[in-house]
């Protein structure tokens, strides 16, 4: 029985050790939680994907695009040579955005960690915001909303080719319907001239009847109209995570602000107890010293 007793205290200790251990874990996995900026991640998630399913599907689009135009409307190189440079030229744009959003998205949200650390410590008094970061969030606040209105641009840009695609796909669709009663399909047709793609001299140009069937069968045309539609919606997803990052920021850097006159208010008050404290230690002296 004596023997038994060191062993059942021992595994008392090593139970309470253990329990002890698991509740500091839980008691710091709280806190990192706590810390974690949830709207900055949030935006930043949605970022990452709208600019993704932009860059990624309007890269792949304009390729089909050309390739349809090339096969299909305008067969003389020359005569799309201008339109060729100009996907090129977009093309190396997407991956400009791509890179610098994939960047900025990380310094935004870096920017949201020290922030929600930084108001946790300023309302602790265990730490002072400086001017210069209020500053850095009032820029970081100010280049955002320059980026949401030109991102904002860029949506209403990228529904151009899904408005003509649509225009096109709509077209298709009333010849092959039973309903539409059509004696003369050659009569429809499509001129990609008249929207300015290709110029005037182009040739063909347009496509009629079965012709303009048969380009809405291609895998190009099908392929490049729906990453278009993909690409509209990753645009517009990016606006809204813009949107969604200008309101963290305005709200982090009045945060700060609230934070640093809380702050500047306490030193004030503690400043006041301290002369009011020592003022009377002084008269207690002197009323002692007349006595």
């Amino acid at each position: 029985m004596d023997g038994t007793k060191p062993a059942m205290e021992s595994n008392a200790e090593e139970t309470q050790d253990e329990g002890q251990e698991s509740k500091g874990c839980f008691e710091c996995c709280i806190k990192c939680l706590g810390g974690v900026p949830y709207a900055s991640l949030v935006a930043t998630i949605l970022c990452f994907s709208g600019v993704a399913l932009f860059c990624g599907c309007g890269h792949v689009a304009l390729t089909g695009t050309l390739t349809m135009l090339e096969n299909h409307f305008s067969r003389v190189t020359t005569d799309h040579a201008t339109l060729a440079l100009v996907i090129q030229i977009f093309q190396y744009i997407i991956y400009g955005i791509a890179s610098f959003f994939f960047v900025y998205a990380i310094i935004l949200l870096a920017e949201g960690f020290y922030t929600t650390s930084a108001v946790k410590k300023e309302l602790q008094s265990d730490f002072k915001t400086t001017v210069c970061g209020r500053c850095i969030t009032a820029f970081f606040m100010f280049l955002t909303y320059i980026l949401a209105l030109a991102f904002f641009a860029i949506f209403g840009f990228t529904a151009i080719p899904v408005f003509l695609f649509f225009n096109m796909w709509n077209t298709c669709t009333a010849m092959k319907s039973p309903d539409a009663n059509i004696t003369s399909p050659d009569s429809i047709c499509v001129d990609v001239r008249q929207y300015g793609i290709i110029p005037w001299n182009a040739t063909p140009g347009k496509a009629c009847g079965a012709t303009l069937g048969d380009i809405c069968n291609t895998s190009e045309f099908y392929l490049s109209y729906h990453l278009y539609i993909v690409a509209f919606a990753g645009a517009g997803a990016t606006v809204i995570a813009l949107i969604h990052y200008l309101m963290i920021l305005a709200a982090n850097w009045a945060y700060l602000r609230s934070a640093v006159s809380t702050h500047e208010y306490q030193d004030i008050k503690t400043k006041d107890d301290q002369d009011v404290e020592a003022e009377a230690r002084s008269k207690e002296g002197q009323n002692s010293s007349y006595s």
